[in-house]
């Protein structure tokens, strides 16, 4: 038996940027809250090619320079949306990188079984 597949219409997919979404993780035996949003194509950061002479490391950097930005913007939206929300902006610089490493995979989609939704 085959299961009925479930489609996303075209407006809950727009409606998914305007959406601030909350989540909370599990970090070291307490809970962090925290909220982001989406963001349109028009919102994300100028991609910067990287350059293929550069070495491993420096072309390394150079991605993860540009998924902080990315994180940040998802972050500081969320906050105009929602002021009073449990915001990490302010902080966000001075986080354990373990801890915005979890938080950024979960912005960005990848499944973690210590997210739960509020």
């Amino acid at each position: 038996m085959s299961e009925e597949k479930e489609y996303w219409s075209l407006d809950e997919l727009v409606a998914m940027t305007d959406e601030v979404q909350k989540g909370e993780i599990d970090y070291k035996g307490k809970t962090v809250e925290f909220q982001w949003c989406e963001l349109a194509e028009a919102e994300e950061p100028k991609v910067v090619m990287v350059d293929d002479d550069l070495s491993e490391d420096e072309k390394s950097e150079k991605y993860m320079e540009m998924g902080r930005e990315r994180a940040t913007l998802m972050l500081k939206k969320a906050d105009e949306k929602n002021p009073d929300g449990p915001s990490l902006v302010d902080v966000w610089s001075k986080l354990p990188s373990t801890l915005k490493y979890q938080i950024t995979n979960i912005m960005m989609g990848i499944e973690n079984p210590n997210l739960q939704q509020p």
